[in-house]
């Protein structure tokens, strides 16, 4: 009983020691740090702080484990440990059935509760608007920018608008001049469904503040459905190694009411960009598996 009373009293002080230092902490602190918060807590999409709240939680988790890990490994040295008048090997143990069950059982069920965890966020972030995006847009990789292309109605490809970017040309100091980068440009609280296409190799298309990321391939399509909630400038980049200028492929993102967003639509439709461009450029020859020319092979131009 004493025992037990002395360590009610060592955890009441500490979990309101805990409680005390959470509640100072800003919403930056409490996502570990990670970009996509303002210091409201406001995140930047409706998946960001899913992202953050997994991978917080996992660290969580993986912290405490290693420190009762390495409170175990510590005590072991301690208790164990060679005495004064010692000598020879200590008594060897072995087949001690509840440590072998404790060691086995723990990592199984922190393997398959993790597992869980990931393919729930996972089925949730992953889930695609489809038809009932309010926005689709195609994003095409290229060494070394990025084109963007925005549907016109009914998802209309031949009434759609684009801008095509070139890769970033830093000065002789290594700075960028941002403004010449390409800019994606979204509605905020809009759905948004992007289709990710590549012109040459692999890509991946990066929007840091957004916490996600997602290849971009040559001849196989992929997608990204999501809600901007907070307007803003972000960043982005291609994240896998694409060719000698991998670095300079960088992107603005711009979040914007739903009426800066259709000016800007219409801004390009009077600079007359318009059309597909999905296939106008692609250094693929022949569709893939067939054989058969493909956009942008000479025998197609012939």
């Amino acid at each position: 009983m004493p025992s037990k009373r002395r360590l009610r009293w060592v955890a009441v002080p500490v979990g309101i020691a805990a409680a005390v230092a959470l509640a100072g902490c800003t919403p930056t602190e409490l996502h570990g740090f990670l970009p996509g918060f303002v210091e409201d807590g406001t995140a930047a999409t409706n998946q960001t702080d899913r992202v953050a709240s997994l991978w917080v939680n996992s660290w969580i988790v993986l912290l405490i484990v290693g420190l009762i890990t390495w409170g175990l490994m510590g005590w072991a040295a301690i208790a164990y440990r060679r005495r004064k008048g010692q000598t020879g090997l200590p008594v060897q143990m072995r087949y001690n059935m509840p440590i072998e069950i404790f060691y086995t059982a723990i990592p199984l069920i922190l393997v398959l509760g993790m597992f869980f965890f990931t393919a729930r966020d996972q089925a949730e972030i992953e889930t695609q608007w489809g038809d009932d995006a309010d926005v689709e847009i195609t994003a095409i990789g290229k060494q070394w920018a990025f084109d963007f292309m925005y549907a016109g109605e009914d998802d209309d490809l031949s009434d759609a608008v684009w801008t095509m970017g070139v890769q970033a040309q830093p000065d002789a100091e290594g700075n960028v001049d941002k403004e010449k980068l390409p800019t994606l440009v979204l509605p905020v609280d809009q759905k948004v469904h992007i289709s990710l296409q590549s012109r040459d190799v692999i890509h991946s298309f990066w929007i840091i503040d957004f916490l996600y990321k997602k290849d971009m391939y040559i001849g196989k399509d992929n997608s990204w459905s999501f809600i901007p909630t907070r307007v803003g400038e972000y960043d982005g980049k291609c994240a896998e190694l694409c060719g000698e200028y991998h670095s300079m492929m960088l992107f603005n993102v711009k979040v914007v009411e739903q009426d800066e967003y259709d000016a800007y639509i219409a801004s390009l439709r009077d600079e007359g960009n318009t059309g597909d461009i999905a296939d106008a450029y692609d250094r693929l020859g022949n569709n893939p598996g067939t054989g058969a020319p493909g956009a942008g092979s000479e025998e197609e131009g012939e």
